[in-house]
């Protein structure tokens, strides 16, 4: 602590960011400050008012570093940053890397369409979103496509061409054959643009008195169209969930704590109406297991940080039950991510208040559940069985497939929340292994290597890898040189029987009991197996089919065209001499060589 004392002292007192780390120089936390120095004494001084989780850091950390900023905006974006590159354990990390989907009205194009976007471009369009969960976006597409007459196409319409057959089904007024003008499309357009903003009244005032326009004009069949239309969105829109007319965007932020247990709820409320809610777990915030509540303040500022650094749009409030410190600089990047003023706001009664209340109630209850799910109780018996440090919330494992040596490759699967996550999935050709048996180690060690450090998030709490103990060590000098590592443990997994070495027992774990905790790990084990050797053979496949024109340098697709159109057949190439295959235009005298001795009986039988 002296060393850290004369850190302390050469601390600046200006606006920045600091990194906690320990012994083996792992980035523990990520914070900014106003002062750098007052903050950190704050952490390091006799008596700090200090929460338990906070304590339980501030004992494992050995060394800090820190980055002067010109101004607390510039501290926020590059504390977000450097969150998201090094995945702090005592940082709020929300484990879903997607970005939320918006549909796009892109009203800056001469023929607007409505299309599912999940990045954000400043592009003059207007966005609605964003849609959580995405079901409730693709039925909003649908009914848009079905019932307003908007092109569904992606086609530039510059040239009239033949409609197709959407025109024919009576759901795209053909604009691409001059069926529709402009000034007549823009108004189906404003209509849609109605409907997505909730303009219940008036959206059907507009449709009420075009219908009956048709009616006086006697187009009978059109007018009825428009009725049937008119039925179709009266029903869509008592659909809609209202929470307050005039509320306009906000997101409502909820949290709830139990011992290292924290989850947060979010309602997205848009134009008064809710679109979304979504609900983030985090199984253990807090590494060492707290038993006392975080700062409030500090939650909300950290989850705000990470959840609004994703392509979405801030809405102009959000509101939320405790105020971060140095709001102004948060509320700053959010308006700037909005083009437009965000406030957060801590409500303190009426309609907002209520809302508030009732998503800490909410993630309360997902709390709850979680804790009584049998995944859950599942992996609590994981880790007794196999002494794991944690209870894994997240597993990841790994599998090498190879053939005597040839086209060696790596899979790795992901598992969490119940299901395999196939957006997570990554499979690698070995390069600095080539092979038999004697190699399946390196190989191992080379594949977790390559895949835990290119991961975008933090990796698998758990790592399973497929093998038995020679490739459980082949791992673990994989995992020991990366700077995050799992936080749950490594095991092996292997068969004939089936079970499973860990570093933390001497005898291996038997998992032929049947049990839930067993069937997990083998379903794990066999899904990465099914991954990888799957790889491995369309890459063998591949390799069959090639062609050996194709490894001749200076034979490129058009010449070996040109050969096969000359000869016929590959082996006809192989039968024929020198200056016939000289005389194919483009190849000439020493192409015709190399050709020939790659295609030799005595090299073809060496591949």
């Amino acid at each position: 602590m002296d060393a850290l004392e004369e850190k302390l002292k050469k601390t600046p007192q200006q606006n920045g960011v600091y990194i906690f780390k320990d012994e083996a120089e792992k980035v523990l936390y990520v914070g900014k400050a106003k002062s750098l120095r007052n903050r950190l004494r704050s952490y390091f001084q006799n008596g700090a008012a200090l929460d338990e989780r906070k304590r339980g850091m501030v004992k494992r950390v050995r060394d800090f570093s820190y980055i002067v900023t010109d101004n607390e905006l510039e501290a926020l974006i590059l504390e977000a940053n450097l969150i998201k590159q090094y995945k702090p354990p005592f940082n709020v990390i929300l484990r879903d890397d997607k970005n939320y989907p918006y549909l796009k009205l892109s009203v800056n194009e001469p023929w607007p369409r409505l299309e599912v976007m999940r990045r954000i471009v400043r592009d003059g369009a207007l966005y609605f979103g964003p849609f959580i969960p995405a079901s409730a976006m693709w039925e909003t597409l649908a009914f848009v496509r079905r019932h307003f007459g908007l092109r569904p196409c992606r086609y530039r319409l510059d040239k009239k061409m033949r409609p197709c057959l959407q025109h024919q089904m009576g759901r795209c007024p053909a604009p691409c054959d001059g069926s529709i003008s402009q000034e007549e499309y823009a108004k189906t357009v404003n209509e849609v643009r109605l409907f997505l903003e909730g303009k219940k009244q008036g959206l059907l005032k507009e449709l009420e008195s075009k219908m009956k326009k048709l009616a006086e004009e006697e187009l009978y069949e059109d007018a009825a169209r428009l009725r049937d239309r008119i039925e179709a969105l009266k029903r869509a829109l008592e659909q809609q969930k209202v929470v307050q007319p005039g509320f306009g965007d906000i997101d409502v932020i909820g949290y709830a704590v139990e011992g290292s247990r924290l989850a947060f709820q979010v309602f997205f409320i848009r134009r008064g109406l809710m679109i979304g809610v979504k609900d983030f777990y985090l199984p253990h915030y807090s590494p060492e297991g707290a038993h006392m509540a975080p700062e409030g303040q500090e939650l909300v500022a950290g989850f705000m940080e990470t959840f609004y650094a994703k392509e979405i749009i801030p809405p102009a409030e959000v509101l939320v039950a405790a105020k971060p410190e140095e709001s102004g600089a948060l509320e700053e990047w959010l308006s700037g991510k909005r083009q437009g003023r965000v406030k957060i706001v801590v409500p303190m009664r009426g309609k907002k208040e209520d809302l508030l209340r009732m998503a800490e109630r909410n993630a309360a209850e997902v709390l709850r559940a979680k804790a009584a799910s049998p995944e859950q109780k599942t992996l609590e018996t994981l880790k007794e069985r196999l002494h794991l440090r944690k209870t894994p919330a997240s597993i990841g494992a790994f599998d090498i497939s190879t053939t005597q040596g040839a086209q060696p490759v790596g899979g790795f699967i992901y598992w969490a929340d119940g299901e395999f996550r196939k957006d997570h999935y990554r499979h690698v050709k070995i390069k600095s292994v080539q092979g038999g048996k004697m190699d399946d180690y390196a190989m191992m060690e080379e594949t977790v290597s390559r895949v835990l450090a290119d991961l975008d998030e933090a990796g698998p709490e758990l790592v399973v890898i497929d093998g038995g103990k020679g490739q459980l060590e082949a791992a673990m000098k994989a995992v020991y040189g990366l700077p995050l590592q799992p936080a749950a443990g490594v095991v092996a997994v292997a068969k004939d029987p089936d079970r499973v070495f860990t570093t933390r027992t001497e005898l291996p774990v038997n998992i032929e009991d049947g049990s839930p905790s067993s069937l997990l790990l083998k379903r794990i084990r066999d899904e990465v197996h099914r991954f990888s050797i799957g790889f491995h053979k369309r890459l063998r496949g591949k390799n069959l089919l090639s062609s050996p024109l194709e490894s001749v340098k200076g034979i490129g697709r058009q010449k070996r065209f040109e050969l096969l159109r000359h000869f016929g057949s590959l082996e006809a190439i192989r039968q024929a001499g020198e200056k016939e295959i000289a005389s194919v235009p483009g190849i000439g005298p020493e192409l015709a060589r190399v050709i020939k001795n790659t295609l030799s009986p005595r090299k073809n039988m060496l591949e």
